[in-house]
């Protein structure tokens, strides 16, 4: 698939080094457009998209919750209204907050909600929003960011690691109805390198978390946002026989 000329969204774009903003960036460099989305850090947004602008392609900046129906749907216009056309869907908005597994009453119903509401609806609403122009562009991609987590239920809280399964769920039975005319994909990236895994663990948890990575992953190392973009790139362009996948990225942590 050759995306050059064509449109792209990618949600929770503007973390500067987060993968989101990493897959803007790659998807400008191959000569698509793309809407950088943000939800509260429009400055982060501005700078991805100026990266994204010294590519040669246009990037258009977009405020959204993908939370809110509305939003989705206001994103999905803004495409149409500026380029006609959508062929890229990269869903990578996502929320969590650090709760201990064990420590069952510190996770409540309104959390879950909340985690859910970005994870899974938010991601279901973007990508019904984006169906129509997607199927009509007859050679269509959707990549999910999801997590290893929803393979080993290991992860921030058990909200988020539902959610990624939720979300790989939904990636199944978006292939199917989907097909033929786009494929969507889930990528499953785990022990990240970067500021989301920063947050979550504190500056003496990542430090762990990267001694770890150097003594007992295979591949000794963590992954970085910039690899997740590649993978995402690859499910875009490269894996065109394929839909309905979920690709583990985490330097061979299930192998231990």
């Amino acid at each position: 698939m050759d995306i050059k000329g064509k449109a792209a969204i990618v949600t929770g774009s503007s973390s500067e080094t987060g993968i989101g903003a990493e897959c803007a960036k790659i998807i400008a460099a191959r000569g698509c457009n793309v809407i950088v989305n943000y939800a509260s850090n429009k400055d982060g947004a501005e700078k991805t998209a100026a990266v994204c602008r010294q590519s040669g392609a246009e990037a258009l900046v977009v405020q959204g919750d993908v939370a809110k129906d509305d939003d989705c749907r206001r994103l999905v216009d803004a495409a149409l209204q500026r380029w006609g056309r959508l062929d890229v869907l990269v869903n990578n908005a996502a929320v969590t907050r650090p709760i201990p597994h064990r420590e069952l009453d510190k996770l409540d119903a309104a959390e879950f909600q909340r985690i859910y509401s970005v994870n899974s609806i938010g991601n279901f609403q973007m990508t019904r929003a984006a169906f129509k122009p997607l199927k009509a562009s007859g050679d269509g991609a959707v990549v999910n960011i999801s997590s290893v987590g929803a393979w080993h239920a290991a992860g921030s809280s058990m909200a988020y690691v539902s959610s990624k399964g939720a979300l790989n769920s939904l990636t199944v039975a978006f292939a199917r109805i989907f097909a033929p005319e786009v494929r969507v994909n889930a990528l499953c990236p785990g022990g990240m390198a970067g500021n989301w895994s920063k947050k979550i663990l504190g500056e003496e948890g990542y430090q762990a978390r990267m001694r770890k990575a150097e003594t007992e992953y295979p591949l000794r190392r963590m992954v970085t946002p910039a690899e997740v973009a590649r993978g995402a790139l690859f499910l875009i362009e490269g894996a065109t026989g394929m839909t309905g996948e979920w690709i583990r990225m985490d330097a061979g942590q299930h192998l231990r």
